[in-house]
């Protein structure tokens, strides 16, 4: 008896956390599923893996089924959402489809970073359903922090999936779309056996603010200042940028940007028509010459990205941008959670040089892109899904949401995190598998594993330091000259004031005296015991243990 086709879906990032959003729909009977993948987006690293860039997700599963992947559908241009295509498209190399504006910054993106891939994109149009394998899929419009963003209605033999996407409700979005409730009903109308919701907002009561009625508050804020007025954004809020634009011109100010990834979406941005209107933009090298109350400048850097251009500025280390005591720096920005304690030290350092700061928490300077519960609780209602699926969210957003859809009356609802199987059709919603997941580290030009030993490690190294020793022994197991030590992130004196380094090459030297001359004759023996001899001497000294690397050259 030949198995039932099913429709699933299955998260491999952006469930139970902010950020790198994976997820698959899959169709067909449990051993030859088709696989339809939403967006490839990527995290900022924090603490816990230093050194690394950006974290992607791991797709080992999708390189498995590769053969059985129909196509990416990438909803909308945020970073958090096709942030990994560049880098993980050619271990897949399946169609890729979004819309205009979605398209042109990944274009763009690929031109400023030398050896990316030439990832073949077709463009689709809103409202026009593309049959995709076994998915008949459909580009439905909703407004975001980002012009041309789509929820994705799916059809499939099972039913109809509405992936929502990033979303919110904003009637004068300043630019791209309103969200498409007629849509919506219609899709509600026809029937939606699930819905994937966003989830971020789900904490929070009533309805997100307009991004027109911070257009308002921007142009009051340049109005007041005295002095040289500095905005920090996200450089993909498109319609941000316009209004600040729009209140640098209203007080006679020029504009001056400064930061490459800014850069790069304002000329695509300009390309489609979204800020017509809109006077050319200085750049950086005409900052100095500027009149202080003649000039806003728009800054990268609203998560304290470490090169970014705010974070130079407040450690004054930009080359072209300083700021004066006096100067407003404005955060149009929400802080992504984990990023807190830089931010927090960017402001800090803006402070100490006698810089006013400004943050949503003194006026309406920024939106929110998501939902809150009184969005959420109308999409319900027009979609009137059986199943309700939450992501985009750590997990008490994920709990919300889904409390929020059993009040408003949702048959099934089912809560997952990355790695789960959700049956949606046929049959009850229920979690049904396992698929391998996890996170990529990218660090340098290498994509490593969460499973390699490198991050761990380097926290290791982080956390005790590292002693090496370099010695030499003859033919019969003597020592031919002093041992070489040399340790990085140790104290240089421990309890008592005893000099750490002497004490370790003391316990060396102890060490070698009291072993038998066979054992000196064995390299990885011997080794083996002065790392543990060193790593005693220290911890009695200090109270870690650091790693130890012992080399011992036979002559």
């Amino acid at each position: 008896m030949s198995e039932q086709n099913e429709l699933v879906f299955a998260p491999l990032g952006g469930v139970g956390e902010i950020g790198m959003n994976l997820g698959l729909y899959g169709f067909g009977p449990k051993r030859g599923r088709r696989w339809l993948m939403v967006d490839l987006g990527m995290s900022f690293a924090g603490d816990e893996a230093p050194g690394v860039d950006l974290i992607l997700p791991d797709i080992r599963f999708l390189e498995a089924e590769r053969a059985n992947i129909e196509g990416l559908i990438l909803t909308h241009g945020h970073e958090d959402h096709v942030g990994a295509v560049l880098d993980l498209w050619p271990r897949l190399k399946c169609p890729v489809y979004t819309t205009r504006f979605t398209a042109g910054l990944l274009e763009a993106k690929r031109w400023a970073e030398p050896g990316a891939p030439n990832v073949p994109i077709t463009v689709v149009r809103p409202g026009t359903p593309i049959q995709i394998g076994p998915f008949n899929v459909e580009f439905v419009r909703v407004a975001h922090s980002i012009p041309d963003s789509n929820a994705i209605a799916i059809r499939t033999p099972a039913g109809l999936v509405l992936h929502t996407g990033d979303w919110k409700l904003d009637p004068t979005p300043v630019v791209g779309n309103v969200t498409d409730i007629a849509r919506l009903t219609a899709l509600g109308d026809e029937g939606v056996r699930a819905m994937i919701c966003d989830s971020t907002n789900a904490i929070r009561d009533g309805i997100s603010p307009s991004e027109a009625e911070v257009a308002v508050t921007l142009k009051q804020v340049v109005a007041a200042a005295k002095h040289r007025v500095c905005f920090t954004t996200f450089s993909s809020n498109v319609a941000r940028i316009r209004s600040i634009a729009e209140a640098a011109m209203a007080n006679d100010r020029e504009v001056v940007v400064v930061g490459r990834a800014m850069d790069r979406v304002i000329g695509v941005a300009r390309e489609h028509g979204m800020l017509d209107g809109i006077p050319p933009f200085r750049g950086s090298e005409a900052y100095g010459y500027l009149p202080r109350d003649k000039v806003v400048a728009l800054l990268t850097g609203s998560q304290g990205e470490p090169r970014a251009a705010l974070r130079r500025i407040s450690e004054d280390d930009h080359p072209e941008i300083a700021l004066s005591s006096g100067d407003l720096v404005v955060f149009s920005s929400r802080t992504i959670p984990g990023n807190e304690r830089v931010v927090n030290g960017v402001i800090n350092g803006l402070v100490k040089r006698g810089v006013k700061v400004m943050t949503d928490r003194d006026g309406l300077v920024h939106v929110s892109g998501h939902p809150r519960r009184g969005e959420l609780e109308q999409m319900y209602g027009w979609v009137r899904p059986q199943v309700c699926v939450p992501v985009h969210g750590e997990p008490m957003h994920l709990a919300e949401n889904a409390a929020l859809a059993k009040r408003l009356g949702v048959p099934e609802v089912v809560i997952c995190s990355d790695g789960h199987v959700v049956r949606l059709a046929p049959g009850p919603a229920e979690r049904v598998d396992t698929i391998p997941f996890g996170r990529l580290y990218k660090d340098g030009r290498l994509l490593i594993s969460d499973q390699a030993r490198t991050i761990p490690e380097r926290r290791k190294l982080g956390f005790v330091g590292v002693v090496s020793v370099a010695l030499a022994l003859d033919s019969k197991g003597s020592l031919v000259g002093d041992p070489s030590v040399e340790a990085s992130g140790l104290p240089e004196r421990g309890e008592g004031g005893v000099d750490v380094l002497d004490h370790i090459l003391d316990t060396v030297v102890t060490t070698l005296d009291g072993l038998p001359r066979a054992r000196r004759r064995d390299p990885d023996a011997l080794a083996e015991t002065l790392e543990r001899a060193v790593r005693g001497a220290v911890n009695g000294l200090w109270g870690k243990k650091p790693v130890c690397h012992v080399h011992i050259v036979e002559v």
